[in-house]
């Protein structure tokens, strides 16, 4: 009887500790384990939103959205931060879908094909995502979004260089990038 108290207590003790919130900014090398990086100063929010462009004979839409406290998990260190999420389509000039992934559910710890934010630099007015890449990692790589105006971002993406071999991607698996490789791409927010 005695063990099951101490049980509860043990519980109840663990239960009611708070979680430690930083600004969004904090290195999280400076932070304890499972702390909150918060987005207390609004930094994210004048992205959020539906943004549509073309480029090279293909419509881009991005569909921005803040997601408040998802954890991430690091070699040295786990904790929870608020970040931009992007998701999207991306349409031939026929209007046919190249490849669309605003209907995914990505599951905790996924990579591929996802986009997040990773640092904010409100001084510049921007972000930086990583993006995972599609099949067999093709495309990953980092993209900047710069705020022009409360209508308007600027897009930078560079992908990563990648080799490719059939042991780990089978010769008929999609390799093709459809995001635009390109800097000062402009979106409008629709």
């Amino acid at each position: 009887m005695k063990n099951i108290k101490y049980l509860i207590l043990l519980v109840i003790s663990i239960s009611c500790k708070a979680q430690q919130s930083y600004p969004l900014k904090t290195d999280y090398d400076n932070i304890p384990n499972y702390s909150y990086l918060k987005d207390l100063n609004n930094e994210l929010s004048p992205y959020i939103g539906i943004y549509k462009t073309s480029f090279q004979g293909k419509e881009i839409i991005l569909y921005i959205t803040k997601e408040e406290n998802k954890l991430v998990n690091r070699i040295d260190k786990n904790f929870y931060r608020d970040l931009l999420s992007i998701k999207y389509i991306i349409k031939n000039s026929s209007g046919n879908i190249l490849q669309n992934t605003q209907d995914m559910t990505f599951q905790p710890n996924q990579v591929r094909y996802t986009i997040y934010s990773m640092r904010t630099r409100p001084n510049l007015g921007d972000v930086t995502f990583i993006y995972g890449g599609t099949n067999c990692s093709v495309g990953n790589g980092k993209i900047i979004l710069k705020k022009i105006d409360s209508t308007h971002i600027s897009w930078e993406y560079c992908p990563n260089d990648i080799i490719l071999d059939s042991s780990k991607c089978p010769p008929e698996t999609d390799i093709n990038i459809y995001l635009p490789e390109t800097k000062d791409l402009i979106f409008t927010k629709q």
